[in-house]
């Protein structure tokens, strides 16, 4: 708002009142939780983002006039863009991005072109080293390093079995480990599935150093057994077995199995976020049960995206989902479904009596569980579990902090 002259005994308009409201000292605050596109009844206030992950306020064209402004913020852990909505107007400044406890006032030049005083340098930028293979950190100069370490997913079991549960996801966080030597990286295995009536293997431990650890997840159990126990737990098999247990940050157990008359239904491998789904077998029902959720890779850090790591986060936008549960029906009727794996786990075989109407498939992102397999006497055998998924391990520290270090598949400061 420009500065306004006024005179003895004049009468101020009500929109020369509400002019004068709109300064620094008395703002509206308008609180946001997700990305945001600005409106002209944001002059003069103060838009505060609260959002965990990464959001963008947008600027559209045709909305403000020269002389406007209004204060934006970031109270959330997420970083926040100030992004032109189109072509039609253009955004600058120093920084358009802001990390929490960041703020800067948007003032207008035109209706088509704004600039973004932030006050402040860019966002903190970190150095990534992102393993999806075992190798080494080589540290030539230490200092204070944080971590993620997803474990191997559970294989699927054999013979209307259960899914195999997710890897665990281990994190060093908070301002980290001081490393001042090389650190050893396992990145664990994905769990076999089984080939014949037998459970399904559980994933491998991924570690670096001494320093995290995350176990692989349960192989989900055969028709007869308990899911095995892991990070997340298996499914258990279809003859009302128990779901394996689960250890550890980011772990769920895994669900029963259920068998009444003709129906059985093995149980869901535990996921990240939520537990496997019991299966469901009667007369007329044979459901596997549901692989537990896992979480997004940008619900851990909001840079983690496959824009910033074409080479290794390419299609893996969700981590340590459960496998889905086999199922059958001997007669072939009723509700008759197979159990869904969680984004990225691989879902369950079912059969209709000896017809194979799915195999199990194999899982496809980062700690995912594979699906439990499907009948032993289908036609032809539709035994076989999926494949549960390999594990990876992230280390990153302040671009700034002076560490030089080298070790990954792809290395990357954003």
């Amino acid at each position: 708002m420009a500065i306004q002259t006024f005179s003895s005994g004049q009468t101020l308009t009500a929109a020369q009142m509400n002019d004068l409201q709109k300064n620094d000292y008395n703002q509206t605050v308008s609180a946001k939780t997700t990305s945001y596109t600005l409106v002209a009844g944001d002059v003069g206030t103060h838009v505060q983002m609260t959002a965990a992950t990464a959001t963008t306020i947008s600027v559209p064209a045709a909305t403000f006039a020269a002389g406007d402004s209004l204060f934006i913020s970031s109270q959330g852990a997420g970083v926040v863009t100030i992004a032109a909505a189109s072509t039609a107007i253009t955004v600058t400044g120093l920084s358009t991005t802001l990390s929490q406890t960041g703020g800067g006032t948007l003032r207008f030049q035109s209706s088509s072109a704004c600039t973004f005083f932030s006050g402040a340098a860019a966002a903190a930028q970190y150095k990534y080293h992102v393993f999806t293979s075992s190798g080494t950190l080589t540290v030539t100069a230490g200092g204070a390093m944080e971590m993620i370490a997803v474990g191997g997913g559970g294989g699927g079991g054999g013979n209307v079995a259960g899914g195999g549960g997710a890897g665990q996801i281990a994190t060093l966080a908070f301002g980290g480990q001081n490393i001042t030597s090389n650190l050893t990286i396992t990145v664990g295995a994905g769990g076999a599935k089984a080939t014949t009536q037998a459970s399904g293997t559980t994933g491998g431990t991924s570690s670096a150093g001494v320093f995290v650890s995350a176990l692989g997840g349960g192989g989900g159990a055969t028709s007869t057994t308990v899911g095995l126990t892991g990070g997340s737990g298996g499914g258990g098999g279809h003859t009302n077995a128990a779901g394996g247990t689960n250890s550890g940050s980011y772990t769920h157990a895994g669900g029963a199995g259920a068998n009444v008359g003709n129906g059985y239904g093995a149980g869901g491998g535990g996921g990240a976020a939520a537990a496997g789904t019991a299966g469901q077998g009667s007369a007329s029902v044979a459901i596997g049960g549901n692989g537990g959720a896992g979480v997004t890779a940008i619900s851990l850090i909001s840079t983690l995206t496959a824009t910033n790591f074409p080479t290794t986060l390419t299609g893996q936008g969700t981590w340590s989902s459960g496998g889905g549960g086999g199922a059958l029906s001997l007669d072939g009727t009723g509700t008759i479904t197979r159990g869904v794996g969680g984004t990225g786990a691989g879902s369950g075989g079912l059969n209709t009596g000896t017809t194979n109407t799915n195999t199990a498939t194999n899982a496809t992102m980062y700690g995912a569980g594979g699906g439990g397999g499907g009948y032993v006497s289908g036609s032809p055998a539709n035994t076989s579990g999926g494949d549960g998924y390999q594990g990876i391990v992230i280390i990153r520290y302040l671009s700034t902090a002076g560490i030089t270090a080298t070790g990954g598949q792809e290395v990357v400061t954003v």
